[in-house]
């Protein structure tokens, strides 16, 4: 099983990006499910959503607590909410900034995880962009493909398209296709860098 957390702010889209992820990964003939957690959060309040997908029937249905990957929606969470709590050793981590992960004060954080495991997207320009709304989440998910391998640029794109229609399915299709080409290109760097 894998198992995925989602944290952002209300009204990001925290709960959307979790339902496509499991929505992308049961395009794929596997068995997914998406569940958010919050109580009385207003928009702007940290809110996380949750995402497993496995080839097997899945029984849990607590909050994800030891995910395989983490996906930061908004970055200046990271010094507020515990969003790296119980991520494991070997898992990926995914923030949405244009500032580098030093610049975040988390290069000593990110020099736990392999360096091909952790990576920054500025997803929030990538919508403003494609769509002219500052909604990161599907964007997130085409950087979420190509880092962890887990899921095909063909499925995520496929749930965006079953989910939205006319322009902003498309806005989002372009977003994503862009996140996920920055993030090749990036692990491409880095593959190149530990050759060299």
């Amino acid at each position: 099983m894998f198992e995925v957390r989602v944290h952002g702010r209300g009204g990001q889209g925290v709960v959307t990006t979790a339902e496509l992820l499991s929505a992308a990964a049961f395009a794929e003939g596997r068995q997914a499910q998406a569940f958010p957690t919050f109580g009385s959060e207003r928009t702007g309040a940290p809110v996380v959503g949750f995402c497993r997908f496995d080839d097997l029937p899945i029984r849990s249905h607590e909050p994800v607590a030891n995910p395989d990957a983490v996906i930061v929606q908004d970055a200046s969470l990271v010094h507020q909410v515990d969003v790296f709590g119980g991520l494991r050793d070997d898992g990926y981590v995914l923030v949405n900034t244009s500032r580098s992960l030093s610049e975040l004060g988390l290069d000593a954080f990110a020099g736990r995880f392999r360096p091909e495991r952790v990576t920054a997207v500025p997803a929030t320009e990538l919508a403003l962009t494609h769509l002219g709304r500052p909604l990161p989440g599907a964007v997130l998910l085409g950087a979420f493909a190509a880092l962890t391998g887990r899921l095909r640029l063909e499925s995520v794109v496929a749930a965006i398209r079953e989910r939205f229609a006319g322009p902003i399915a498309a806005g989002n299709v372009a977003a994503v296709e862009e996140a996920y080409a920055r993030v090749i290109r990036q692990l491409e760097g880095a593959d190149r860098a530990q050759a060299g």
